[in-house]
């Protein structure tokens, strides 16, 4: 449990089955010239104000694929809480089909409600354990994005990035953002082993930026 800055006590925001009250409020949110409005509530991430290290993550991302000339794909937003990311990249990049999860049953609520009120249409939200509720085990992205839930400790953090090695096709993009202190050197380490190379695209305010490339595994070689 967890203490708020309204004095509540609340358990994690990567609860299952959230048990606090609801209080609901609406907050919005500006990027890439567009204004969402985005309904969050207790015991979802960030639920005052979208955060910066997500906000960077999406700036980054989306000039990065710009400059990559990729507007299309499969995407992942891994771990979306109520929405931002799956939300503003199928926005952006309306020809993508976004798939968003999470294991907070109040999150994918938020999400699947904060699609419809943002006019966002034909995005797939889903309550998962990591990857493990997504119904076909087969399917591969092309773009994974996470703001991954460093309070749950580094082995569901690396989860997280095994998962996504696991679903990007060959040279697929994996965004992810950390702060320095709460561990992103030592997910770099992690991803450039899991990915053979991870480069730190953006620093700021203590931020990092990390976007590893899935790169084919010569054959007769083990991960």
């Amino acid at each position: 449990m967890r203490h708020t800055k309204d004095g509540q006590t609340q358990a994690h925001y990567f609860s299952e089955q959230p048990s606090t009250p609801s209080m609901r409020k609406e907050i919005a949110f500006r990027i890439h010239g567009q204004d969402y409005l985005f309904y969050t509530d207790t015991e979802v991430f960030s639920r005052g104000a979208v955060d910066f290290g997500t906000a960077l993550m999406l700036q980054t991302g989306i000039s990065d694929l710009l400059d990559r000339r990729i507007k299309t794909g499969e995407l992942l937003d891994l771990g979306c809480g109520y929405g931002v990311v799956g939300i503003v990249m199928k926005r952006v990049f309306p020809a993508m089909s976004v798939t968003m999860i999470d294991i907070n049953s109040r999150a994918v609520s938020l999400s699947q409600e904060n699609a419809r009120h943002n006019f966002v249409g034909s995005v797939q939200v889903l309550a998962s354990d990591v990857v493990a509720g997504l119904p076909d085990h087969s399917k591969k992205f092309d773009i994974v994005m996470t703001n991954p839930p460093v309070r749950a400790g580094k082995t569901i953090v690396f989860s997280f990035y095994d998962a996504s090695y696991e679903r990007l096709v060959d040279g697929g993009l994996l965004y992810v953002v950390l702060q320095k202190k709460q561990g992103a050197p030592s997910s770099l380490t992690y991803l450039e082993g899991l990915f053979g190379q991870c480069d730190v695209i953006v620093k700021e305010k203590g931020y990092w930026i990390m976007r590893a490339i899935k790169t084919p595994k010569e054959e007769g070689v083990s991960q």
